[in-house]
């Protein structure tokens, strides 16, 4: 009888095991870093931490900086607005258990999350970036430089067309996979009656994989694309 149970309590041991090593793998996932847009907040992302919560990720997994002041023509990709993402970023690649990690930006995040991983020279840890209603060919709103609306958000550290700083960015890896999600009808990014920058939607970035539209305004696509977010960092 003794021997009986000491082998019970030995084949349990074992199933307890195997269940905890397969509990360690589905949890191994790419750590995610999540960057708002201009003047946002990490609140933003309320349906996207929320399904990511409900697959399986845990809170130390995500990542959401809060970048920027309250001023929108204030901010731009020079200084202060670096260094929250720009520590996400690395704090992320640090702890992540596949070394790996993915990135979903919206608006101006887009593209200050993208500077980021340049110069920080991280692309090879990125495996996805999402790129949502970004202005990654520059906004005719701003106007195209160096005849550009004189505010930091689209100076020489901004979004006017061929800004120094656009030009910088363009074409540079990124990731491993790189996508974008974009609207016709995005009220920032199509704001001044055309939505095309060279003929090409502002919010597509260089050397992407796929490019996804919606019948959304420029927020609804960071709110209601969660399920297409999660989607393209599997």
């Amino acid at each position: 009888m003794k021997m009986i149970t000491i082998t019970l309590q030995k084949i349990l041991l074992a199933l307890l095991l195997i269940f905890c090593v397969e509990q360690v793998k589905a949890a191994c996932v790419d750590s995610v870093v999540l960057v708002h847009g201009n003047t946002g907040t990490p609140e933003d992302w309320a349906n996207t931490y929320d399904l990511l919560i409900a697959n399986n990720y845990q809170t130390s997994q995500i990542f959401m900086p809060q970048w920027g002041g309250s001023s929108a023509s204030y901010n731009n990709h020079s200084g202060a607005e670096e260094t929250p993402v720009r520590n996400a970023i690395n704090d992320a690649i640090a702890s992540s258990c596949t070394g790996k990690i993915d990135i979903i930006g919206h608006s101006m995040g887009v593209t200050l999350a993208a500077q980021q991983v340049i110069k920080l020279d991280k692309a090879s840890h990125l495996d996805a970036f999402v790129g949502i209603a970004g202005a990654y060919r520059g906004l005719w709103t701003c106007g195209a430089y160096p005849w550009h609306v004189y505010t930091p958000t689209c100076g020489v550290y901004g979004l006017s067309v061929s800004s120094p700083f656009l030009d910088w960015l363009y074409g540079k890896k990124i990731a491993a996979r790189v996508y974008s999600i974009k609207s016709w009808s995005d009220q920032i990014v199509c704001g001044s009656g055309t939505c095309r920058v060279g003929g090409i939607h502002a919010s597509q970035i260089a050397n992407e994989n796929a490019s996804y539209s919606f019948a959304l305004g420029h927020f609804g696509l960071q709110t209601y694309t969660a399920s297409k977010q999660l989607d393209l960092i599997k």
